[in-house]
């Protein structure tokens, strides 16, 4: 999926619960000026383009699809790396977001949910797959070749230079440390099998480089 495909493919979802434009195209400017923030330079629309395409991928494999691809599209709008609250602001800013479509409100609370899963990468919602798959769409970029996940590390710092590296590097293997305590990384059996062993030897790799 190319950036240039974004929009429309905003469009085509949003639409199914609207039909109104001007609500479309006010819903595609937030999406776009906070994710463009000067900021980001790993959690933008790249990352969010990288979820969506896998999310087309396992598209038979998930229960309700359009929630999935809205918690995706909406779960890193707040980041902030001097807060711990993104998520939960990413969740209410998609609450009032979705309040403006004619969606369900049991739905809303799912995308809501499903955001908030990605705070701690543990499963919130267990009925079916859907959160399992997102949180593993999420953590793909873990198991992706060492280039790739150096290039991943590197953009990260940069989200966290306001932080000196006395500070950031402990934080950091923290975060990594608890990735490598977990039973499993990933959480859908296709993930385990393709991502769990390269990743956890990346995670490894960068704790011996910090």
């Amino acid at each position: 999926m190319k950036r240039t495909e974004l929009k429309p493919k905003w469009v085509d979802l949003v639409s199914n619960y609207t039909d109104k434009k001007a609500i479309v195209a006010s819903l595609w400017k937030d999406i776009v000026d906070h994710y463009s923030n000067t900021n980001r330079y790993y959690h933008n629309l790249d990352h969010i383009q990288n979820m969506l395409s896998q999310a087309e991928d396992f598209k038979s494999h998930i229960e309700d699809y359009d929630v999935l691809v809205f918690a995706i599209w909406y779960h890193d709008i707040i980041y902030k790396s001097t807060k711990k609250d993104n998520e939960v602001k990413s969740a209410l800013f998609a609450k009032k977001a979705l309040k403006s479509l004619n969606f369900n409100e049991k739905r809303i609370e799912n995308i809501e949910n499903l955001i908030i899963s990605t705070k701690k990468h543990q499963i919130i919602l267990d009925e079916n797959d859907d959160n399992a798959y997102l949180l593993d769409f999420d953590s793909s970029i873990l198991g992706s070749d060492w280039k790739t996940y150096q290039n991943y590390t590197q953009q990260i710092r940069k989200e966290y230079k306001i932080y000196p590296e006395f500070m950031y590097k402990p934080g950091r293997k923290k975060v990594l440390q608890h990735f490598l305590e977990r039973e499993t990384l990933y959480f859908t059996e296709v993930y385990q099998d393709k991502f769990e062993t390269q990743a956890r030897e990346n995670i490894i790799k960068e704790l011996k480089l910090l």
